[in-house]
């Protein structure tokens, strides 16, 4: 047996397949996907090593590469260039603070009280289980500080909740947020090479004011739907 240890360590570290990656991260981030993994590759988030045969392999390096990466994407609603520049401070030797921390889309948009567990589960009449299923589908992050917006969020799942529509069967109406996202990012770019405080506000004036109409066409969809759904 020590001979088969020594032998594995002069074989170098495990290296892990698209498949053994995505059994590893599916149970925390269960929108993970053969393809998007070859997409956060493709942005330049992670670099897999290649066999000679052109397969992806994963060292464990690149393995919390992706769950930092994932992480932020499903904790702070980060774009992917600012992540992109986060992981570019940290491979320089910088200890840069977490996006979300610093003058980052989301918190220039999150104000308000913050929350405890228990201060947002009395003031939602949430149950804790309900909390952790949100957590689960990743509509909530898992914090220990929440926002008015976990909190109107929270109130939304009691009252679906109500009518028998669960977390869990959110995902999908979470994904297509994420793409909605997705489109603003893209209509922000061209601002966001600005660095300056007024550069800041005007994409946040404009990220802002695309989601508003993304709402309403969101909400007209849903009339219209309602309207053919219902006599």
């Amino acid at each position: 047996m020590a001979r088969s240890a020594a032998q594995a360590k002069e074989a170098g570290p495990v290296l892990l397949s698209i498949g053994q990656v995505l059994a590893k991260l599916t149970p925390e981030f269960p929108e993970l996907t053969p393809s998007k993994l070859r997409f956060l590759e493709e942005q330049g988030l992670v670099s897999p090593s290649r066999t000679p045969s052109g397969y992806r392999k994963f060292s464990a390096a690149d393995l919390e590469r992706l769950k930092l990466v994932l992480g932020m994407q499903r904790d702070h609603y980060m774009p992917l260039k600012v992540i992109r520049e986060h992981l570019a401070d940290l491979d320089a030797g910088l200890s840069p603070l977490l996006p979300g921390s610093g003058p980052a889309l989301p918190n220039m948009l999150s104000t308000g009280r913050k929350y405890t567990r228990e201060e947002l589960l009395r003031e939602s009449g949430a149950s804790s289980q309900l909390l952790s299923d949100a957590v689960s589908a990743s509509l909530l992050p898992a914090a220990e500080l929440f926002d008015e917006e976990a909190l109107r969020m929270l109130g939304a799942l009691v009252e679906l909740g109500r009518r028998g529509i669960e977390p869990r069967h959110l995902r999908t109406l979470r994904a297509a947020t994420q793409r909605e996202l997705g489109l603003i990012e893209s209509a922000v770019a061209p601002l966001a090479h600005r660095r300056d405080a007024s550069g800041r506000a005007k994409t946040v004036d404009t990220a802002q004011e695309i989601a508003r109409q993304l709402d309403v066409v969101r909400a007209s969809l849903l009339r219209v739907g309602l309207d053919r759904l219902l006599p």
